[in-house]
């Protein structure tokens, strides 16, 4: 079942990219008391999540950030290593890179995408969330193209 506005984000451990390394971060953790923009992406580095995706939350990352946003942070199935890379090739220092590599957090909130055809596996939904105190206020999700999960749709839910 997919997670609507007003349900809590499910406490899951996922992995973010350290100054070492992965490290553990607990969603409970990454939520509480504050104002979250999470944007998710079917895979690191794919074309539409590369050229068209993350960029309009990079460029509008201060944009974000001056409307009461605590953090932003863009969840994918992919490791730590594979979204720290990305996090440096789209000049994207301002977001939270998650990875959900066994898509525990993926599941957890209902957005599963069964990309197995295309020899991808189980991904995530694209989709944008306004997460405020761990509570979901907004929820777009896109099935094709990037429309309710854009950084500017997101920006106009504020």
């Amino acid at each position: 079942m997919t997670i609507t506005t007003g349900e809590r984000i499910p406490d899951v451990t996922i992995k973010t990219n350290g100054a070492e390394g992965p490290e553990d971060i607990r969603t409970s953790e990454l939520f509480s008391g504050k104002k979250v923009v999470l944007f998710a992406v079917p895979g690191a580095f794919t074309p539409g999540c590369s050229n068209t995706h993350m960029p309009g939350f990079v460029v509008n990352a201060d944009k974000l950030l001056a409307q009461g946003v605590d953090t932003i942070a863009c969840l994918a199935v992919n490791d730590a290593f594979v979204m720290g890379a990305w996090q440096q090739d789209q000049n994207a220092q301002a977001i939270t890179m998650l990875a959900d590599g066994n898509a525990e957090l993926t599941r957890a909130l209902g957005l599963e995408l069964d990309a197995s055809g295309g020899g991808m596996g189980i991904r995530c939904k694209r989709f944008a969330a306004i997460v405020n105190d761990g509570v979901v206020e907004y929820l777009g999700v896109d099935d094709k193209g990037v429309d309710k999960s854009s950084a500017e749709t997101v920006m106009a839910q504020l």
